[in-house]
């Protein structure tokens, strides 16, 4: 039984245990979710009315600025001019209009003679009478001092500017306009209480159908809810419940599927160690028969252009002589992609500098770098192989797809594993190609390194580019009486040294 049917068996004791806490769940959720969002509104309602009162008080401050300080200059502007028209009748003329004159908004008048003692101050302002704004506010909002003085023969006029008054006005403005937004604050923030418990009440039922359906009840349904995003979602439940039944049986499948997958993988590692078989067995025919009849085609061709007098005789013959040898070419380039002779015979680092060689001879231009051991021990055959495989798809991909200019690979021995990396400057791959279609070439070379215990690797080189990396468990070669194998079945067709075929001048 597979995990996921182990629910449906215990559904019928729990679900009777479970209810009481399915029934508590809802509410704690419901009002945990009014509390957080009633929150964050209020938060964020009372950060924007800081800002607003924080705004409000610079142009209060502002404001108490320009009063004063226009009141200050009216104020001195008014005196100077009449203060010169009393100045010939003396102090006690411009006493006498002092008295006349009274207090001047926003500012503090005094007189003195010439001793310093004072004649007149102005009355005290009778407007708010009593009241004053905090002193830490009225220190914030009131201006720098402001003061003027005007020397006479017989006395000094004092115009000093009092901001007391402009001070408790702006107090007064900041108090009003501070509770009309507690008071908007508080009214929202019930208001929106009150609309999310609405629009939540929906989910306390949904929350209670999930509690069931975590207890094992597979038939429970929502009715119809209110609100858009509520509806889907029940239904969006409903449907999830509807195909849990189907999903279980798909859970069991998948497990049957997946016993199956494994015995794929060891069939496709079985039909791939014949599918090598039938290469090496196809390379050795091409080698031996068709190599050499070809090689004599090519020689009984040439045989007969230097005998017959004819010349379209001897044209049709060297054609034959040429054809020939372009057959034998292509047939020698087919023999290494179809089973690397000089892997059977010489071991992996003779193999990877002959196909090493063999690519920089077909490409010319490209500059291709091998870096490898002096001495390497015996590999097991199936990895060496895969990591001559593996170096022959990443060079073909970098040459075919990424029109490589530069290519370096690298074989060594780390901690006991063998390790192959390959990186070229071609265009690399595409984003999420794992993903697309194709690319059956590193599946498939994943797939053999993975049979073999190791790991493979593909990703972007900097900086541009593809770095292939391989690594296997480095283990000896296995003999054949080990692997309850014939010996003529062990051993490779290829074990004696590669002869290649002379061709008749």
């Amino acid at each position: 039984m597979s995990a996921v049917e182990q629910p449906a068996a215990q559904g019928t004791p729990s679900a009777d245990a479970a209810q009481p806490a399915a029934m508590a769940r809802p509410r704690r959720f419901t009002w945990g979710l009014r509390a957080q969002v009633n929150t964050l509104v209020g938060v964020l309602t009372l950060l924007f009315v800081a800002w607003l009162l924080v705004l409000k008080v610079n142009n209060l401050r502002d404001s108490v600025k320009e009063e004063v300080v226009a009141a200050n200059r009216v104020a001195a502007q008014l005196l100077n001019r009449t203060a010169w028209l009393y100045t010939a009748q003396g102090t006690p003329g411009m006493l006498s209009f002092l008295n006349g004159l009274g207090r001047v908004r926003s500012n503090e008048i005094t007189l003195t003679d010439g001793q310093g003692r004072v004649l007149y101050t102005s009355p005290p302002s009778t407007y708010k009478l009593g009241r004053d704004a905090p002193d830490w506010f009225e220190r914030y909002i009131a201006p720098e001092p402001l003061m003027q003085a005007y020397e006479f023969p017989d006395g000094r006029l004092q115009i000093t500017a009092n901001h007391s008054r402009a001070a408790l006005d702006a107090w007064d403005v900041v108090v009003q306009f501070t509770a009309m937004a507690l008071g908007l604050l508080l009214a929202l923030n019930v208001l929106v209480f009150w609309l999310v418990g609405r629009a939540v009440r929906p989910f306390g039922r949904i929350e209670r159908a999930l509690g069931e359906l975590e207890s094992g009840r597979f038939d429970v349904r929502l009715p119809p809810l209110r609100g858009r995003e509520a509806a889907a979602i029940g239904s969006a439940f409903n449907r999830m419940v509807a195909q849990l039944r189907a999903h279980i049986d798909t859970e069991k499948r998948a497990v049957l599927a997946e016993r199956r997958l494994g015995d794929s993988r060891e069939l496709a590692r079985w039909l791939d160690h014949h599918i090598e078989q039938e290469r090496r067995t196809i390379a050795r025919e091409l080698h031996d028969e068709l190599g050499q009849s070809v090689t004599a085609i090519r020689s009984l061709a040439l045989a007969v252009a230097r005998r017959v007098d004819d010349a379209e005789a001897r044209q049709a013959a060297q054609l034959i002589a040429d054809e020939s040898s372009r057959l034998y070419d292509a047939m020698h380039g087919l023999i290494p992609r179809l089973a690397p002779l000089v892997l059977d015979s010489m071991g992996l680092s003779a193999a990877l500098q002959d196909l090493v060689e063999r690519t920089r001879r077909a490409h010319p231009g490209l500059q291709l770098s091998l870096q490898q051991p002096p001495e390497l021990a015996p590999l097991e055959a199936e990895a060496a192989l895969a990591l001559y495989r593996a170096a022959q798809e990443g060079l073909t991909n970098a040459l075919r797809h990424g029109a490589a200019t530069r290519i370096e690979l690298r074989l060594w021995v780390e901690g006991g594993e063998l390790r192959l990396r390959l990186r070229d400057d071609g265009r690399g791959l595409p984003a999420q190609w794992q993903e697309r279609p194709g690319h059956h070439g590193l599946r498939w070379l994943d797939e053999r390194v993975g049979s073999l215990g190791g790991r493979m690797s593909v990703q972007p080189a900097a900086p541009q580019g593809v770095e292939l990396e391989v690594w296997l468990p480095q283990r000896p070669p296995v003999a054949a009486a080990d692997l309850g194998e014939p010996a003529e079945e062990a051993r490779s067709p290829w074990a004696g040294p590669i002869k290649k075929d002379k061709e008749t001048p």
